[in-house]
């Protein structure tokens, strides 16, 4: 069995993050979100993988894949975003006659991809769809089931058949081509997935829907890649191997071995990357530091930050702060109690 992982859109609801980087390879608990993905996918037992790219993504993803290791992975090019369904006939030739998951590099799911994989090749419908009861569907692909068989399919609709949304992750046979093959854009011009999904039932083909069990978070805007971080932190196990002086540690806290922590407070989760620096600092739960970062003379609680990041001589707490590569917070005057903080690639932000 293969795997797509669509990556080619710009993901505009994170801007100012996305203005430089797409949001595949943002970072959640020390990785970019597509590698979790990928992780995911390799514990299913699926270690083909084609990642769907843009002519503006390509660049980034191809970095942030460098050096991943016990999977294929192929690069497919998509030169026009046209919705999910042109994304998955894009990578048609690369499927061949193989069963395939897609799945969204965006979304993250507990239990992983294994419950789905799982089912799928038990029974082997023609498509099989990951669903999640959510309050208001109306933003969603919704489902109408009968047991556990998916009898009608729509997109985003104003008046939703249920409150089964789709949650980004789908098992396909190749069937799935012969509908998406010359079928209609929709009416915002894109090729939607769900329609491909409907037109296999309308065609009398088995679909299925089978509930997520567990936690699962679309990280399509600011908040819930904070609240993805904060999920994947729980699953940390304390690992101190980098230099600890005069300084306490306490809950599950992750030090590599070229990290320094100096003359500090870390309450855990906490997760630092390689050759980060913290000095006179105090760091507090919910929080990963990227690659080289420097945390000097400030408290940063329940945050991301991400490489080369620095901040110093904040005298009050950061707290729900996604921090940019390469971004500088720095501030030398009395401020008020907490800052909340979305900052892009390369920023630099004084506190005065």
């Amino acid at each position: 069995m293969k795997a797509i992982i669509p990556a080619a859109g710009l993901g505009t609801r994170l801007r100012p993050l996305t203005y430089t980087r797409p949001k595949p390879v943002l970072r959640v608990a020390g990785q970019p979100i597509i590698r979790h993905a990928i992780r995911t996918l390799q514990v299913a037992g699926i270690t083909d993988i084609g990642v769907v790219v843009s002519d503006i993504t390509r660049e980034e993803i191809q970095h942030a894949l460098r050096n991943v290791t016990g999977v294929d992975i192929t690069l497919i090019n998509q030169h026009e975003q046209l919705g999910l369904g042109h994304a998955v006939l894009t990578a048609r030739e690369w499927v061949g006659d193989s069963d395939f998951c897609v799945y969204l590099g965006d979304n993250l799911f507990e239990f992983g991809a294994l419950p789905f994989v799982e089912h799928f090749l038990a029974e082997r419908p023609a498509a099989l769809i990951a669903l999640v009861e959510v309050a208001d569907p109306s933003s969603f692909g919704v489902a109408e089931m009968e047991g556990e068989r998916i009898v009608r399919l729509v997109e985003k609709p104003k008046n939703p058949p249920s409150k089964m949304a789709v949650a980004g992750l789908y098992c396909f046979t190749p069937e799935i081509f012969t509908v998406l093959d010359g079928m209609p854009a929709s009416a915002r011009g894109e090729y939607e997935i769900t329609d491909g999904i409907q037109g296999l039932i309308e065609r009398g083909h088995t679909v299925v829907g089978q509930a997520v069990k567990g936690w699962w978070k679309d990280t399509g805007r600011p908040a819930d890649l904070l609240d993805a971080n904060r999920l994947l932190l729980e699953r940390i196990e304390t690992d101190i191997r980098g230099t600890v002086e005069d300084s306490v540690l306490t809950g599950r806290v992750v030090v590599p071995p070229t990290a320094r922590v100096t003359r500090s407070t870390i309450v855990g989760p906490v997760l630092l990357g390689e050759g980060v620096i913290i000095e006179d600092a105090y760091i507090g739960p919910f929080t990963s530091i990227g690659k080289g970062s420097v945390i000097r003379a400030a408290e940063v609680e329940h945050s991301v930050l991400d490489e080369g990041a620095i901040i110093e001589n904040v005298h009050r707490r950061l707290q729900d702060c996604l921090i940019g590569v390469r971004a500088r917070v720095s501030g030398n005057r009395i401020m008020p109690r907490t800052h909340k903080l979305t900052i892009s690639d390369a920023s630099v932000v004084e506190l005065v």
